[in-house]
């Protein structure tokens, strides 16, 4: 079809590291063990009887650094260097992300490939985020969380989060394995966190979604999301001068934030969309399931006609051989859409077939999913034990 697409890269650091660096650093884990896992630990971590790793939702490197006035502590370079960040992976989308984190692996081997992902079995597109309760059938989840892993080295896994996700099927599932903490405010998770670590040795996930929450509907450059991040910036550093001289922080993100402006918000034409019987994804990261019969390699052609120097457009095997999804096992590989697009710069792709005439379309301001460095690149602070 005579257009490239973009290679990810397969060496850099990224959030299924961070897990297992932690279980290397805290003794729990050694090179035997990753390599009879197939697992990467390349973040290097000082040893540490405990380590709690934020997670902050919807946090990039760029948006932080664009707003450092006003998260001194999160922002801060370390006296050895520059201020380091890790790759997120791709789709930048949150229930692919966490799971990477959780796991270890690519969505292209643990088989959360996206916002919403079809379903080959049932011939429909399911929302991997909030779908888990009575969409996503059992055993989609492919191999075990690294909390399960932990608890069988022997480390204490536990998950502190919001009241409201304890008993969701995502919680069962992605977090599955680890002893759920529940702790509404950011100032109240810190609290949790201090406490979970003051004796033992454990593995604490401390999940912050305020900031991806605030973004989406008002933008990260809103003073509200500045606001909220302030409010982190000093959270973080009172756990840092709280805690335990012997345990280790991570502060990482899922993915980065780039706010959409309204005239790029773009309504897929539906000419384009008639073979297509699934649309799964974020509207900057789509991915269509077609009729059976449907000539792919024609309608990627047509797709790159209309918007290609506005998205990247890619066949399923284009994707998989550009190695956007990590490694793929052969059970995701029908998970992916047939037709991949994803957006450059600020666009993104929206299907309004369904709105009525006259119908005002709900559009999100901050989005993510796509491979731009504002979404891929994310913060990685390290503290505590960890600490430079």
């Amino acid at each position: 079809m005579g257009t490239s697409v973009p290679t990810a890269p397969d060496a850099a650091a990224n959030l299924a590291d961070v897990f297992p660096s932690c279980l290397v650093a805290l003794g729990a884990a050694d090179d035997a063990w990753l390599r009879a896992h197939g697992l990467e630990a390349r973040i290097t971590l000082r040893p540490a009887r405990s380590a709690v790793v934020v997670l902050v939702d919807g946090l990039g490197s760029a948006a932080l650094g664009a707003r450092a006035g006003h998260a001194r502590w999160l922002a801060a370079v370390p006296a050895n260097g520059a201020a380091k960040k890790l790759r997120s992976g791709f789709p930048t989308t949150t229930a692919a992300a966490l799971t990477t984190l959780t796991t270890g692996r690519p969505p292209g081997s643990h088989g959360v490939v996206g916002y919403s992902g079809w379903n080959p079995d049932t011939e429909r597109v399911m929302n991997l985020l909030s779908g888990w309760d009575d969409e996503v059938p059992a055993g989609w989840l492919l191999g075990p969380t690294l909390f399960t892993e932990a608890v069988a080295l022997g480390v204490d896994a536990v998950v502190v989060g919001p009241g409201r996700y304890r008993s969701s099927g995502m919680t069962a599932n992605v977090l599955g394995g680890a002893r759920y903490v529940a702790a509404d405010t950011i100032p109240q998770r810190v609290d949790a966190a201090l406490a979970e670590t003051a004796t033992g040795r454990s593995l604490v996930y401390l999940y912050v979604p305020e900031l991806d929450s605030i973004g989406h509907k008002h933008g990260w450059q809103s003073d509200r999301w500045t606001a909220a991040l302030e409010l982190l910036d000093g959270e973080l550093a009172r756990l840092d001068r709280a805690l335990r001289a012997d345990v280790g922080v991570v502060v990482t993100a899922d993915h980065g934030v780039l706010d959409v402006p309204e005239h790029a918000n773009l309504p897929m034409a539906p000419e384009l969309l008639t073979d297509v019987v699934g649309v799964a994804g974020d509207p900057r990261c789509r991915q269509l399931a077609v009729a059976p019969g449907t000539d792919v390699r024609d309608l990627v052609g047509r797709f790159r006609a209309r918007y290609g120097k506005k998205a990247y457009v890619a066949t399923r095997d284009e994707a998989v051989e550009a190695g956007w999804f990590g490694a793929v096992v052969p059970e995701v590989l029908d998970r992916i859409g047939d037709v991949v697009l994803v957006a450059r710069g600020s666009w993104a792709f929206n299907d309004d077939r369904t709105l009525q005439p006259g119908e005002v379309p709900k559009r999100m301001v901050g989005q993510h999913g796509a491979m731009t460095d504002e979404e891929t690149f994310v913060p990685l602070r390290l503290a505590g034990a960890f600490g430079a």
